[in-house]
Order: C-alpha cells, then sequence, then structure tokens
C-alpha cells in the first residue's frame, strides 16, 4: 500500500497582473513618444508623415511604429500597399494627454517668432483626439460649471439646464450625454471628453467657431466663436484671447 505523499504538490496555476513596465517602454523612447503626441490630433499618418515630423528615416519610424502597434497604443490601417496608424481609442488618447500633463516641461529653444506663436497656438487651443484642449477648453469647462450645466458631486455629469443648452445650440447627444475629463497637459487642470465634449467640439467646428490650423494639432478661435462663447456661456473676454 503507498502511503500518502507528506508534501502534496500544489496545482498548476497561472495569475494575471498587468505588466505596467512592458507600457512604460513603450513610451520611453523620444521618438514613440512624439509619433503619440502628433497622432492625438485624430488624423491617421503615414510612417513617412512621423518620420518627417520626428526627423527619422521612414524605415526607422516603420520599425517604432510596429512596436507601438504590437503593443496596443496604435491601430493600422491598410488601403493597398498604404498603411496609415492612428491612436487606438479614445482611452488611449486621454492617457497621453494626462501622462504629458504629469510629465517634466523641458525648455525648448524659440528661435523665430513663428515658433513663439505655434507654441502659444496649441497651448490656448488644439485637437485632442475627437474634442478641445487647451486653455480655452479648460475655460470652457469653467464657464460650464459656474453656468450650473455641469454637476461635480460624483464626478462630471450633466445637469438638467446643461441638457437643455446642448439642445439650444443644436447638439446632439442622446438623452443622457456621456461626459469624462481628460487631464488637461497645458493647465494641468481637468476638461471635458466625453460624447459632449467631442458633440459640442464638432458643433463649434460646423459653425466655423472653430477653426483647424492645416497641418497641426492647432484649433484657431474665429471672431465668430469668441462672441458665441461670450454670450452663450459667459467666458470672460481674456480667456478668449481678448483683453477688456
Amino acid at each position: 500500500m503507498t502511503s500518502p505523499d507528506p508534501h502534496p504538490r500544489e496545482p498548476a496555476a497561472e495569475a494575471r497582473e498587468p505588466d505596467l513596465a512592458a507600457l512604460a517602454a513603450l513610451l520611453a523612447d523620444r521618438t514613440r513618444a512624439a509619433f503619440c503626441l502628433a497622432l492625438l490630433d485624430g488624423r491617421a499618418w503615414t510612417a513617412t508623415e512621423l518620420g518627417r515630423l520626428a526627423g527619422v528615416a521612414p524605415s526607422t519610424a516603420t520599425s517604432h511604429l510596429n512596436r507601438l502597434v504590437a503593443g496596443g497604443l496604435l491601430t493600422e490601417e491598410r488601403a493597398g500597399r498604404h498603411r496609415h496608424v492612428r491612436l487606438a481609442d479614445p482611452g488611449i488618447a486621454e492617457m497621453i494627454e494626462a501622462l504629458a500633463a504629469r510629465a517634466p516641461h523641458t525648455h525648448v529653444p524659440v528661435r523665430s517668432l513663428a515658433a513663439a506663436r505655434r507654441h502659444r497656438a496649441v497651448a490656448f487651443a488644439r485637437v485632442c483626439y475627437d474634442h478641445l484642449g487647451g486653455t480655452l477648453s479648460v475655460a470652457l469647462t469653467d464657464a460650464m460649471t459656474e453656468r450650473g450645466h455641469l454637476n461635480w458631486e460624483f464626478g462630471p455629469s450633466l445637469t438638467p439646464s446643461g441638457t437643455a443648452w446642448l439642445a439650444d445650440l443644436g447638439v446632439r447627444g442622446g438623452t443622457t450625454p456621456h461626459v469624462r475629463t481628460c487631464l488637461d497637459w497645458t493647465e494641468r487642470r481637468l476638461h471635458l471628453a466625453g460624447a459632449v465634449a467631442a458633440g459640442t467640439f464638432r458643433h463649434a467646428l460646423d459653425r466655423s467657431w472653430l477653426v483647424p490650423a492645416e497641418g497641426s494639432r492647432v484649433v484657431r478661435l474665429t471672431e465668430e466663436g469668441r462672441e458665441a462663447f461670450r454670450l452663450r456661456l459667459g467666458v470672460p473676454r481674456e480667456a478668449l484671447g481678448v483683453a477688456d
């Protein structure tokens, strides 16, 4: 008769846990980080375009992009021999923006008036995947809160007056439009994301209150936009780039 094993073996088991180091490694390269920041404009880019932006050869850009796609940060679209990449989803965009807000800000030499203006424009208003980012977006979030359109008691939510305000604008977002926040890297404060922010942003573009700049994440606030945001939300003139 066989005696029982005094030290029975544990059954083989396998657990899962997040590999944060692997995710961090994807962004621990300045070229890949530059690609992700550029792709916050929501567009699909080619390896050649991204390589030109980062100052690397297309073959080098392709190698970096392959890693970002394999790591789930980017998704690719193919049409014949042509390949484009974009951020995988809005959650990835919000993560990149939030990381940029928490990252140390380094001093970049500005050698021309045009470059200085470009830096100011990016900080003021820019595309943040499918919604507006920058100082202007934070100002709009503040104004919606002050007008009682947002309730922050249990996280951001649209109030009845906010729903009515969106309907008055002509923004369609369903009966309970989704409201999220995104940490703005310029202000290091929250601006609105989610369906409400995306719908409002599209409406502002359709009405030409905001106009995208060619080949850039920058969006420009028009005079019609300044007037609309001031009258409809009470945004202070100084927050709209207009001194009293």
